[in-house]
């Protein structure tokens, strides 16, 4: 028991040298999931106590950086969710048509599967030239993965099929070119993209959009950081704009409740009241 209060305490002192040293701000993350990716780092960097972790992060920037891939672990893959993606084609599409132009917010995109899935949907909905999407996270190796938009070309398959059920319209490998082994998307997908640093829990907003993309990302926030965020979210969109979130994710009973309406509840997609 003592260790395990004596981890707690390392924990949260790390969280805090962190904050204060680079400005990344992982105070109000979901303290299991914070924990369990701590002390996995703590594994792999062959550090007896997540006390030696700190002396390390605080005295090397380069350190730090490779603990920030622990802690924003990205897992995603394109189209995930298939039918997520098939109802914004039904439902959100021939509203988003309404606009004369759109700019969408793709916020925590990681190394980039959504924002590519959504520039492709907007494409084959004629709607792509005439959007600004901003695809932003806070680890700035995963916004170069999403720049250069490399990717397995074994996964592909995997992607291919979520497409298919997505409502896609095309031959998939049409979006990729196999290069040694990797599928290399296609460059004209992200012409229309600004990708940016941007954190939920400390940056403000930048833009008013049409739609925001947040998913899978809030289930690592306690409700205090959920708050803030579904704020700027809210502070965002424009009237009756869109808020879409992960599978496992709500805005049901969080200080914003009642600011939204669900348009498609089962595949969490929400409209600005």
């Amino acid at each position: 028991m003592t260790i395990d209060r004596d981890t707690d305490i390392e924990i949260r002192l790390l969280i805090e040298a962190i904050y204060l040293k680079y400005s990344y701000d992982f105070r109000d993350y979901s303290g299991a999931s914070i924990k369990r990716r701590i002390l996995h780092a703590v594994g792999q960097f062959e550090c007896r106590t997540v006390s030696a972790l700190q002396e390390r992060v605080l005295h090397d920037p380069s350190m730090f950086m490779e603990l920030l891939q622990y802690l924003t672990i990205p897992v995603s893959e394109m189209f995930r969710d298939p039918s997520h993606f098939l109802a914004l084609r039904n439902e959100v599409v021939p509203l988003l048509r309404t606009w004369p132009s759109l700019k969408i917010w793709i916020a925590g995109c990681s190394t980039g599967e959504e924002v590519y899935s959504m520039a492709i949907l907007l494409r084959e909905e004629g709607l792509l030239e005439r959007s600004i999407l901003y695809a932003t996270d806070i680890n700035p190796y995963s916004l170069e993965r999403a720049k250069q938009g490399i990717y397995s070309l074994q996964s592909m398959h995997t992607y291919a099929e979520n497409y298919r059920l997505a409502g896609g319209r095309r031959d998939f490998s049409e979006y990729y070119t196999a290069a040694y082994g990797n599928a290399i998307m296609d460059s004209s997908l992200r012409d229309n993209v600004t990708f940016a640093d941007h954190s939920l829990a400390t940056d403000s907003v930048f833009s008013e959009t049409q739609l925001v993309s947040c998913r899978n990302v809030m289930i690592y926030f306690n409700k205090d950081l959920q708050d803030r965020a579904f704020g700027l979210f809210h502070e965002s969109l424009c009237h009756r704009g869109f808020l879409v979130l992960g599978s496992k994710e709500s805005v049901d009973f969080s200080a914003y409740a009642n600011q939204f309406e669900a348009l498609v509840r089962p595949e969490r997609i929400f409209r600005k009241s």
